[in-house]
């Protein structure tokens, strides 16, 4: 079977099912597991977020839709060439990935059409799902049901781990910075499984735009700040603009050094595997007398990695 992956976590699904030597194509995000990095890139970005701000990003993906603009371009010569029987790709955020209807020419012009499979999922169950969706059209539907019974085991020692610590953190988890977005989707449903309480999301919803005096209002236990698709050292870069602002340096979590910065683009932005690892690295921070005082890989104290940095 030729796959063509356009979604970062439906790669690494395909990668964990075995199927690597099957894909033909992937989108510019693919790079995990590093064996999928040498697969040909089908998509390619119009905005380089590498090098642009969060807030001219904002600005820059606000007008190109309003103007009607992809913010991906398909290579067709490319697609064609991969000739896949399996296309993945996704109906959920169009500022994300490339969507259904960008694909149906290139599609439609193939001698052969393959079959689309379109994700949607808007909660940690639903990504659960869509493991054993992509591996029933995979042919790898005993291995997909396997991959997400581990998945879930996981997720139930996480729970009963936490469950002998009665504290419950209230937690504000950022998506953007500027301007500033609460984490919708499925980082609700993970905040609640490793213990905590979102004071600012609601599960299977958007992340939301909030002010800064909500942000003050919920005043969290613990900031954990995720930039959609974003590293540690790319968060990094912008962390100087919104620290220095009076209402950052109010928040009680802020002063009391439980903000913190993870890995984004990993753990928490793609819907796939990986999500549960991002539970845990979560666990590890709202329940530091369960699972230690030392930080698992994946996440920063905010004002260590402003010392490390500066």
């Amino acid at each position: 079977m030729r796959i063509v992956s356009l979604l970062p976590g439906a790669t690494e699904v395909v990668a964990a099912l075995e199927l690597t030597d099957h894909l033909v194509g992937i989108s510019h995000e693919c790079d995990y597991p590093p064996t999928v990095r040498e697969k040909p890139v089908l998509v390619e970005a119009v905005i380089d977020s590498e090098c642009t701000s969060s807030e001219e990003i904002d600005r820059r993906v606000r007008e190109t839709v309003q103007a009607g603009r992809r913010l991906y371009r398909l290579n067709e010569p490319r697609f064609f060439e991969a000739a896949p029987d399996l296309v993945i790709t996704q109906d959920l955020c169009h500022v994300c990935a490339i969507t259904p209807d960008q694909l149906q020419r290139a599609v439609q012009a193939l001698p052969r059409p393959p079959r689309l499979l379109t994700l949607n999922p808007a909660t940690l169950e639903e990504v659960l799902a869509d493991i054993e969706r992509i591996g029933a059209a995979a042919e790898r539907t005993a291995e997909a049901r396997r991959l997400v019974a581990d998945l879930r085991a996981r997720l139930a020692r996480i729970r009963e781990h936490v469950a002998g610590d009665t504290r419950r953190p209230r937690i504000a988890c950022l998506e953007w910075l500027s301007p500033l977005y609460a984490a919708g989707h499925w980082v609700p449903d993970m905040v609640t499984a490793a213990g905590g309480l979102d004071a600012l999301g609601t599960s299977g919803t958007p992340s939301p735009r909030i002010t800064w005096s909500a942000l003050l209002s919920a005043d969290p236990d613990v900031i954990v700040l995720m930039p959609c698709g974003f590293s540690i050292a790319r968060t990094a870069r912008e962390i100087k603009s919104l620290i220095d602002r009076p209402e950052w340096q109010s928040l009680r979590a802020w002063r009391q050094g439980q903000a913190y910065v993870v890995e984004a683009v990993s753990y928490f932005s793609r819907p796939g595997p990986r999500l549960v690892d991002g539970v845990e690295l979560l666990a590890a921070i709202f329940h530091p007398t369960v699972f230690g005082e030392a930080l698992p890989p994946g996440v920063q104290q905010l004002d260590m990695l402003l010392h490390a940095t500066s």
